[in-house]
């Protein structure tokens, strides 16, 4: 690549400093055709996942086999836990298509994300009841809720399902390989809740089943945030490793895990020197490549090692740093979102994170656009590798393209970082046909995660899912 796009090049730049940021722009700007290749990969790993179970692309199969009506009504109850926080939600289906809901936030302790998670979302279950005088009392029936966790689980059936391993941060020892129902079901016993976990839901199947509750269209549910992954309702027909019943409709919503696309061997995705000191450094190592390539928790991360690596060579901030920016996860991927669009005459509001946020000061107006154009990449190489997911899962059932599709998505990246929505569509419409990518709808699944598995819930108590 070199500098004659006129978004990398750098005015009043030494030499030194526009080869680093033209070599830079060659690591982290891809091609159609690297793209290509990298979505064929993708396919390919997709049906090894569907073949057999160990995959590198989970494919694992969610027991929901049933699409929303839209018309059912009531109000359903459910947990959201995710990678920063936790919610209890109070959901009303309108039997329209539309949906109404309560919740309740709080934030994930240290405490509970190493040690007392199940307790602690016990707690604020009683919390959200108990406040709202729900709490079933004597001879009530116990309240059933749907639990969405954001976690990688083998379901085992539509209410369990073994952990397979921790990622985004939570780290809770004596739970991978036990089923995450269970020991929620037993810490809400411990409190003496009247409540049953009816549906357990990764978040993507949740944000799935709500797109698809108002709109029946509905193919593919996404997460964008501090994590990514994706669901998608599949023929059970290509589900070759499925041993059970073949359900009446004929089709499951399988939770692909993509984040976890080309961990085992590293060959695909355009790893720089910057991406792999992240993943060295991470609680992961070799694990979830591709969500460390696109997700919000790690955007920020690959920044700061850029910025440390032209710091070190005296090429950015005359070399100079401070305890803030030498810390890893300090640089919040909101700082990369704000710059990338910081359109001041003198880059104002990049000069604030730096001087304000990083505390460095004095920095010079080439310093404050070599930050933006680290913004720029890091989130552009995001939303155009966010696209082979979706084009190889949206083309792999290519005979549902030919009428209307609705791919729901939700999260921070997707509804707030710059430009990452129209960049993903518009790299995703150069690997579908044209008469097929006018029928593809990308709408913005809000809440879907929390919302979804209240639906699910509601699945599970009205058709058995």
């Amino acid at each position: 690549m070199s500098s004659a796009d006129s978004r990398y090049t750098i005015v009043g730049a030494t030499p030194e400093q526009q080869a680093a940021i033209d070599m830079l722009a060659s690591q982290f700007l891809l091609t159609d055709e690297r793209l290509g290749a990298i979505i064929k990969e993708f396919r390919r790993r997709m049906e090894e996942g569907l073949a057999t179970d160990g995959k590198v692309l989970k494919m694992i199969p969610s027991y929901v086999t049933r699409r929303p009506l839209g018309s059912e009504v009531g109000s359903y109850f459910a947990i959201d836990l995710g990678g920063t926080n936790l919610r209890v939600l109070k959901v009303t289906l309108d039997g329209r298509g539309g949906v109404t809901s309560e919740h309740q936030k709080f934030a994930l302790s240290e405490e509970a994300k190493s040690r007392t998670l199940f307790d602690f979302v016990a707690q604020c279950v009683d919390t959200f009841l108990d406040e709202r005088n729900l709490r079933p009392l004597g001879q009530q029936p116990p309240i059933p809720m749907g639990l969405t966790f954001s976690y990688p689980v083998q379901q085992t059936s539509i209410n369990s399902g073994t952990l397979v391993q921790w990622t985004k941060g939570l780290n809770v020892p004596g739970c991978v390989g036990r089923d995450v129902v269970r020991l929620l079901q037993d810490a809400l016993l411990r409190l003496g809740l009247r409540v049953k976990i009816v549906a357990l839901v990764n978040d993507t199947v949740g944000t799935l089943l709500s797109a698809a509750y108002s709109d029946p269209a509905a193919q593919m549910g996404i997460i964008f945030g501090t994590g990514t992954n994706a669901a998608y309702y599949e023929d059970v027909a290509n589900l070759a490793k499925w041993k059970g019943p073949n359900p009446s409709s004929g089709e499951m919503v399988l939770n692909m895990e993509w984040g976890a696309f080309d961990s085992d061997d590293f060959a695909f995705l355009p790893f720089t020197p910057h991406d792999i000191k992240l993943d060295r450094k991470s609680i992961n190592p070799r694990k979830q490549a591709y969500e460390k390539m696109i997700s919000g928790m790690y955007l920020g991360e690959i920044a700061r090692n850029i910025v440390l690596w032209l710091a070190d060579q005296r090429l950015l901030l005359d070399g100079r740093s401070s305890e803030i920016l030498n810390a890893m996860w300090f640089i919040d991927t909101s700082y990369l979102s704000s710059g990338a669009v910081d359109t001041t005459s003198d880059l104002s509001e990049i000069q604030q994170v730096i001087e304000k946020t990083l505390n460095i000061s004095n920095s010079t107006f080439v310093d404050r656009q070599i930050f933006k154009v680290i913004a720029i990449l890091v989130g552009e190489r995001a939303a155009r590798l966010s696209a082979v997911g979706v084009v190889a899962t949206l083309t792999k059932r290519s005979d549902l393209l030919n009428k209307p599709v609705t791919v729901g998505i939700d999260g921070s990246m997707y509804e707030h970082y710059p430009y990452f929505h129209d960049i993903l569509v518009e790299t995703a419409s150069h690997f579908i046909p044209q008469e097929q990518f006018k029928n593809i709808n990308f709408t913005l699944a809000k809440d879907g995660s929390g919302v979804g598995a209240a639906i699910t819930a509601m699945l599970a108590a009205t058709y058995d899912a």
